[in-house]
């Protein structure tokens, strides 16, 4: 089918400029040496106007008073002002102050729906998106049982209390996203009912993640999890939304991921893994249980999986599948060979919260930066290199 629609079709898009490349110089390098003029890239974008203004008052509020207005409504680049401020302590406390109402208000409204008290005091650490292997809940699950295994070794050690947060749907027929949904709920029922957890360590997998619900959750989020393999996620809008909200990014150079880097730099956001490339050549010759064997803080996460949890359910359906592959090859996605990687990202996330001060400046970079995927400019770029149509604002 996707030979036809370039056979037939006027232009191709990766929705970012990774994934375009790839279109490019591998998945249909044969039809672009024919026709390379019609393979183009627009980077995806979403609505300031909705994904901000709307959904984050507070936030929209501070925008109109540092910027002189609401004209990053329809200029969003007007957001670049914002860095400016980067050295202010008071625009800072206040960007701080906006994000913990938005927590307070998104866990007033968790207990109402589930009757879930969060800790507002944790990181809200936070993965919502399809579940499917390549987008890796399961890496993040992994992460938080080794965690969970660290706290367990020392329950008096000096800890930022963490809130992990995963909102998710699978697709009716496939089993093992279902298992890894199942899989999060075991995690959470554990550490919920562990002493030594309380007030330091809470999962929770929200109930019918939805629009509506995103739109709650964007504004009170502080950390994006964007941890796909390298190469498979085309874009991402979600990660988009995470930053124009303040929220930083924990993620592989993936998709827009990449284009998020250029205009962060390594300094505003926690990078980790393999690259396209090197994840493209890692999976021939890739022995997964090489790692399991050489790295003891992985080992025992992954038999935590076999072992299973309080509620009696063991996983070693997925701990055999990662090892040695079940209708698929081992470890398909590649979670063990950025496990240590994502780990010590994960750590540089916990120690830059420690600093409230740096952590809103890296917060306000993200939203100052996040102009270029404005749904705006991804419409003009469409009008004027795949639609060729005047566009006017």
């Amino acid at each position: 089918m996707a030979n036809l629609c370039i056979a037939g079709g006027s232009a191709v898009n990766g929705v970012s400029a990774l994934h375009t490349e790839i279109l490019r110089t591998d998945v249909f390098r044969e039809a672009c040496q024919m026709e390379p003029a019609k393979f183009k890239n627009v980077t995806n974008g979403i609505d300031h106007r909705r994904w901000l203004a709307q959904s984050n008052p507070g936030l929209h509020g501070l925008i109109c008073d540092l910027t002189g207005g609401d004209r990053y409504l329809l200029h969003p680049m007007e957001l670049q002002k914002l860095d400016q401020y980067a050295g202010d302590a008071q625009v800072l406390a206040r960007l701080g102050s906006i994000k913990r109402g938005n927590k307070e208000a998104f866990a007033r409204a968790v207990k109402r729906s589930s009757g879930v008290v969060l800790n507002v005091d944790g990181i809200f650490d936070v993965q919502v998106k399809r579940l499917h292997e390549y987008k890796r809940q399961l890496l993040n699950v992994m992460q938080i049982i080794a965690r969970y295994q660290q706290l367990h070794d020392d329950p008096n050690r000096d800890v930022v209390p963490h809130v992990y947060l995963f909102g998710a749907k699978a697709a009716p027929g496939y089993a093992v996203a279902k298992r890894i949904i199942r899989l999060i709920n075991s995690l959470a029922d554990q550490i919920d009912h562990d002493p030594i957890c309380r007030d330091k360590l809470q999962v929770v997998f929200l109930e019918n993640y939805r629009v509506s619900l995103a739109e709650q959750l964007m504004p009170a989020s502080e950390v994006s999890q964007q941890i796909s393999t390298a190469g498979k996620e085309a874009s991402g809008t979600g990660n988009m939304k995470f930053m124009m909200n303040g929220a930083l990014t924990i993620g592989t150079l993936d998709g827009a991921n990449v284009e998020m880097h250029e205009v962060l730099g390594d300094e505003n956001m926690f990078l980790f893994g393999l690259t396209a490339e090197e994840a493209s050549h890692m999976s021939r010759g890739y022995d997964p249980y090489l790692l399991y064997t050489r790295d003891p803080v992985l080992r025992r996460a992954l038999d935590q999986l076999k072992a299973g949890f309080r509620d009696g359910v063991s996983y070693e359906d997925l701990y055999q599948r990662l090892l040695f592959g079940v209708d698929c090859p081992a470890d398909q996605y590649l979670l063990l060979a950025d496990f240590a990687s994502y780990c010590a990202a994960s750590q540089r996330v916990t120690d830059t919260y420690r600093d409230r001060e740096k952590w809103n400046r890296m917060s306000l970079h993200n939203i100052a930066r996040s102009g270029i995927f404005s749904a705006d400019r991804s419409v003009a770029d469409y009008a004027d290199t795949i639609w060729h149509v005047p566009y006017k604002k």
